[in-house]
């Protein structure tokens, strides 16, 4: 029996820490400034919806490493206490009520204790506090474009910088492109999301952000950054050939720097005619 002990105390110990090594480097790859070779974890977050994403995580990760330590103990256990040697002839027990009643209730309360949270943070996600502007997204074969309603109704189209481009000029390689959006620090952003083709996804793990383009259909989110940067995703669904050429830059910038940016881009932008919902609005006021 001592042996035993032992034997789980140590194996225990071992996981205990593996998972503790894990967690260390997760979290310190997470409050990393960029992006990483060989990372681990996702790139930091900074916006609430991220916040709590996050939070969620890392109360999985304890549910996750009680269950394995608990399964593993019991394996341990098992390997130890019923091995050939000690019991030649093998036990023919087929029923035990309570053990039966209890591994099929435990599981179940478990996963209703996840579903809750999980549940709230999705509608956290979905439900778009009041916003002080929208953006709208749209996906195309292969690049998306953005109007800015609340600032003129201007519009633009934002593709990838060729990659020889983006080495010369020092830029993020398949991230970088040539329009990039930008956006008020500390302000909520409404983001309505659509397609005119096939199926994209618009995903910006920095901000916590993944809708799906849906052509006939306008898919809403929202974001609200809290450090000024610029912050990159990808179309994260399989839309054709050209699927990994499409990338999302979002730059966030003070209020008065955007500002300043909205009035340009009308002028740069003036000859893009708005269209879909914003063209409507405009006509309307007409």
């Amino acid at each position: 029996m001592q042996l035993i002990r032992r034997s789980g105390k140590l194996l225990g110990s071992a996981v205990a820490f593996a998972n503790a090594a894990l967690m260390m480097l997760w979290m310190q790859a997470a409050s990393a400034a960029e992006r990483n070779d060989w990372q681990i974890g996702p790139v930091p977050g900074v916006t609430p919806v991220r916040e709590r994403i996050d939070s969620f995580h890392h109360e999985l990760m304890i549910i996750i490493t009680i269950i394995t330590l608990f399964v593993m103990g019991l394996l341990a256990y098992v390997m130890i206490k019923f091995r050939a040697k000690v019991h030649p002839v093998a036990t023919k027990t087929t029923h035990n009520t309570l053990l039966e009643v209890v591994w099929t209730a435990l599981p179940v309360l478990i996963l209703v204790a996840v579903a809750i949270p999980s549940f709230k943070l999705l509608y956290y996600e979905d439900r778009t506090q009041h916003a002080d502007m929208t953006l709208k997204v749209t996906g195309h074969q292969w690049y998306w474009s953005y109007e800015y309603p609340d600032q003129g109704g201007f519009a633009f189209d934002s593709n990838m910088i060729p990659e020889e481009q983006a080495v010369k000029e020092h830029k993020e390689r398949l991230l970088d492109v040539d329009n990039p959006v930008v956006v008020p620090v500390g302000s909520v952003i409404r983001v309505l999301i659509t397609g005119t083709d096939v199926m994209h996804s618009w995903f910006l793990p920095a901000a916590g952000v993944q809708e799906y383009a849906v052509i006939g259909r306008t898919n809403e989110s929202w974001m609200q950054f809290t450090k000024e940067g610029t912050y990159y995703g990808e179309c994260n669904q399989i839309c054709g050939v050209n699927h990994p050429f499409m990338p999302i830059a979002v730059k966030v910038v003070s209020k008065a720097d955007f500002d300043s940016w909205a009035a340009d881009a009308k002028k740069k932008f003036a000859t893009n005619e708005p269209t879909g919902e914003t063209a409507l609005r405009l006509a309307a006021a007409q």
